[in-house]
């Protein structure tokens, strides 16, 4: 089989004649496949100075020449044609014009400290700001021979230039303040290359087979010079240096807007693509302001001596400025010191050789610099290596980010709405940066040669008609025409599946009839749909003190397992568990009913809906709640289709440690395809590539031949949480890893892989007003104009936007066996976004990835539990043995297969 110049067909020894003939040998399922699962009895936590993680992990072979490697394939057809209305759309794609002859100049640079006999103690590390300081005084010291306005720096090793440059190495000085000596430096760049700008025109025309990053990457400094001189960087996105007073979150920070900038190359050419972002930061505030509107409680100066635990772990890592040097310095906070300024003192060392003194820091800032110190009664801020300085001459440093997760409700709420204005008001704040001063378009950009058009692209798209649904008793369904959402009320789920053995754990203090109330009330919407529920057989009334630990939660549910045991026969189906909203409790409850005891739980807070509790109790039980009347597109016959879902979940920025959680789902049904099985596994910290992708796969298909008889003929992977520069990965080892693992000489499926792209910034627009929400209606499709400008993608919104603007989701299908035409793999993945089992409308993303989001964020909860019996266990390493151990992450037997992550 052959389409578009880039599928193959895998016959389980050998790839087509497309891709030469690269052997591979089917792996045989490992050990742990063939042997039973086995759970971690009693919470028994192994030593784990013993534990041994396998520095071996799985590897792909690499294909050996660059000629074999397996490359994205080309679209299949002009775009698809399907459609129940056209729809014009504004993009934030800004066409970007150059001269074809133009070239950008490529230097390699290395700067590290001059390590002469006066400068040998220079730290080695040299951060990116400081590098691009020093490139700022070289460029003051030789305005000609390195032009500011002509180069542009990405503050590691890449410059460019719009002229030549002479290469060669160079001494700068970088002064640091008044009392301090100024640091040399070397500054040593050379050419590299010289990149032209028709490379662009010719990969877009096709006579370029690999897209020129080196020319973009060029391309795309140039534009954020401007933006990176005037506004506040965090991350690659542009922050104004003032925020609005409206946009006051009175903490100590802020909501600061700005944008995130990329350069992409499209079917209609080189773009601009231009997005509106915001971001909590802290405001530039003397500390002590900053305290009091931070800290509860701090009213006054004195108030840091009775609330001093509150004061340094609000501070606590923050950089500041000092004030009474010339010119300001940055330095991060330590903590306070254990004493009041007054009564601190130190060594002070003579320059002139005289013998130290001892002097107090009160004295010492009298007499250095002139400044009477104001607070002498509360503690010093301690500034790195013992440096103490009092906090009236501390100023927070501006662009230090403001943790989401310590705002309150009320300010979150502020922080959402600022991030998420309606389509009108975001797209003319979009247009208007494009324009402003400290936007993209400035000097070093036009020197460049590049110029941009400032009105968005104008695009047609296609509005393509939503599935039929059925329900209980073979009854369809409408979808209202403008949110494609549909009402249950007076209809069933399809199969409702009986819930004749529960338990109820009330964590709120419920009283008894609250209790009662909440039983019937349950039952009752249950039963309108359809799905019996009998009383409960244990009620378990409990305190907080109940759940302050693991243990505690793996003791309270053993004995509600233990007492059902003797008020019923049969296993414990599920326990629903009442919990205050945003409590720990939850992550316990989970990770013991999942991996240690084998019972379902269905968490409630007082303040959801029941009838969507109902549908997630229903899907956890294995019923289903709506189906696809028609067959899925490219499926008819009757061979079995399994859909998979990948996502990885990696730790908070700031932690450097945890490991990144990887997850897969599948499909364990067919043709309905609304029943996933979830299987979860650990690998090394902020590692993307999926370590045991093949053997996961390989187990869910085995699950999927047990439960059906026969197994699947075609696989679609849909894979979620990679970029652009990682779909080689994607291909060349994640997918041969799956094909190694599963394919066989007498079983080959078929396979499709799609990237589902949700952190894309394209955002699409109605050009004429719209709906309610002034957003795209759900099944807007766009493949051409904005699109690759020859492989198979294409954005596809399927859900309503009644908050914000809606964010479409970009799909790119780097290979596929199945033949899909455009036409008939959009309307699959919209229709699969009608079957997600917890709501009564279409999601924004394909429910394999939805769902493999979720299980992924299961996993970060257990390994939040076993980092907590880890600190018990063992603190004598910093690095959690344990976090790794996958023993920690199995699945019970008796859920592994169900749908409990919903």
């Amino acid at each position: 089989m052959e389409r578009g110049g880039g599928s193959g067909v895998w016959t389980g020894m050998s790839w087509g004649p497309i891709f030469g003939t690269v052997q591979s040998q089917p792996q045989s399922p490992s050990p742990s496949q063939r042997v039973p699962d086995q759970t971690i009895p009693n919470l028994v936590i192994p030593d784990v100075q013993s534990l041994q993680i396998s520095e071996e992990k799985p590897q792909s072979t690499p294909l050996e020449s660059k000629e074999n490697r397996l490359m994205p394939i080309k679209r299949p057809d002009k775009g698809g044609k399907l459609t129940i209305r056209p729809i014009t759309l504004l993009v934030n794609h800004f066409p970007v014009s150059f001269d074809r002859e133009s070239t950008v100049l490529h230097y390699d640079v290395d700067i590290k400290p001059d390590t002469s006999a006066s400068n040998r103690s220079a730290k080695k590390f040299i951060p990116k700001s400081d590098r691009r300081l020093i490139k700022d005084k070289l460029s003051s010291d030789d305005p000609t021979g390195f032009p500011q306005e002509k180069t542009a720096y990405d503050g590691e090793k890449n410059l460019f230039s719009a002229v030549t440059l002479s290469p060669g190495q160079f001494k700068v000085e970088l002064s640091r303040g008044e009392e301090m000596k100024s640091r040399p430096y070397l500054f040593t760049y050379q050419f590299v290359n010289e990149l032209k700008f028709s490379n662009l025109e010719d990969y877009v025309s096709g006579k370029l087979e690999c897209i020129p990053r080196d020319v973009l990457q060029g391309m795309n400094l140039a534009m954020k010079e401007n933006p990176l001189r005037h506004r506040i960087n965090v991350g690659g996105r542009f922050y104004s240096k003032e925020f609005r007073v409206e946009d006051d979150l009175h903490c100590g920070s802020a909501a600061f807007r700005g944008f995130e900038l990329s350069l992409m190359l499209t079917s209609q050419g080189l773009v601009l693509c231009l997005d509106y972002s915001v971001l909590a930061l802290h405001k530039r505030l003397p500390v002590i302001d900053f305290l009091k509107e931070h800290v509860r409680n701090f009213l006054k100066v004195s108030d840091v001596k009775g609330l001093e635990n509150e004061v340094a772990s609000a501070l606590e890592g923050l950089k500041v400025d000092v004030t009474h040097r010339v010119p300001p310095q940055k330095y991060m906070i330590a903590g306070l010191t254990r004493t009041i300024t007054r009564d601190i003192k130190f060594i002070l060392e003579d320059s002139e050789g005289n013998p130290p003194t001892k002097i107090g820091l009160v004295e010492y800032f009298r007499e250095k610099y002139g400044k009477e110190i104001m607070y002498k009664d509360i503690p010093c801020l301690d500034l790195e290596r013992e440096n103490y300085v009092p906090m009236e001459f501390c100023t927070l440093v501006e662009g230090q980010r403001y943790p989401k997760e310590d705002l309150d409700d009320k300010k979150s709420r502020l922080l959402k709405d600022i991030s998420m204005p309606p389509p009108e008001k975001r797209k003319t704040t979009i247009c208007e940066m494009v324009r402003a001063k400290d936007g993209p378009c400035g000097e070093v950009a036009e020197n460049f040669g590049i110029e941009v058009e400032k009105t968005m692209t104008k695009v047609s798209g296609r509005v393509i008609k939503p599935p039929n649904l059925k329900v209980g008793n073979g009854q369809s369904v409408t979808v209202d025409r403008e949110k494609c959402q549909w009402n249950l009320s007076g209809k069933s789920v399809v199969e409702g599946k009986s819930l004749e053995r529960w338990a109820l754990i009330d964590f709120i203090s419920f009283s008894k009839m609250n209790a009662c109330t909440f039983i019937g009330n349950l039952r009752n919407r249950c039963k309108n749909l359809g799905i019996r529920v009998e009383e409960p057989v244990v009620c378990h009334f409990t305190g907080r003190l109940d759940f302050c630990s693991v243990t505690e939660i793996q003791k309270l549910l053993e004995s509600v397992v233990s007492e059902a045991k003797g008020k019923c026969k049969g296993r414990l189906q599920l326990i629903v568990c009442v919990i205050p909203k945003n409590n720990p409790v939850r992550k316990y409850l989970k990770w013991v009913s999942e991996t240690q005891i084998g019972v379902l739980t269905q968490c409630f807070c007082t303040d959801q809906y029941l009838a969507n509790l109902a549908l997630k109790i229903n899907a956890k039980l294995g019923g289903s709640n709506v189906e696809l009347i028609e067959r899925l597109p490219g499926t008819e016959g009757e061979e079995h289709v399994m859909f998979i879902g990948a996502d990885v979940n990696h730790p908070a920025a700031r932690n450097v440690t945890c490991p990144s959680i990887a997850a897969v789902v599948a499909t364990m049904n067919w043709p309905a395809a609304n029943r996933y099985a979830a299987r979860i596994c650990p690998q090394d910290h902020r590692k993307e590539k999926i370590l045991n992708f093949g053997n996961m796969c390989l187990d869910l298909v085995n699950t999927y031949a047990r439960l059906n008889k026969t197994r699947p003929k075609k696989i679609v992977i849909f894979r979620d949480g990679v970029s652009e520069g990682q779909f080689d990965m994607v291909l060349n080892e994640e997918l041969l890893d799956i094909k190694r693992a599963i394919c066989t000489e007498d079983y080959h499926p078929t396979m499709t892989l799609v990237i589902a792209q949700k952190r894309h910034p394209t955002r699409l627009f109605l050009d004429n007003g719209g709906g309610a929400s002034h957003n795209v209606p759900p099944g807007t499709v766009v493949d051409t104009t904005i699109v690759h400008p020859f492989e198979f993608d294409f954005y596809l919104c399927s859900h309503y936007g009644n908050i914000g603007t809606s964010k479409t989701t970009h799909y790119r299908v780097l290979w596929d066996e199945n033949t899909f035409t455009s036409d008939e793999l959009q309307k699959l993945i919209y229709h699969l976004c009608f079957t997600f089992a917890r709501c009564t409308k279409p999601v924004s993303i394909v429910p394999p990835v939805y769902y493999a989001d979720l299980v992924a964020f299961r996993g970060r909860e257990y390994q939040e539990v076993v980092m907590e019996i880890q600190s018990r266990v063992s603190s004598s390493s910093s690095v959690s043995v344990a976090s790794l151990d996958e023993r920690f992450y199995k699945l019970h037997p008796d859920i592994k297969n169900e749908m409990f992550f919903i």
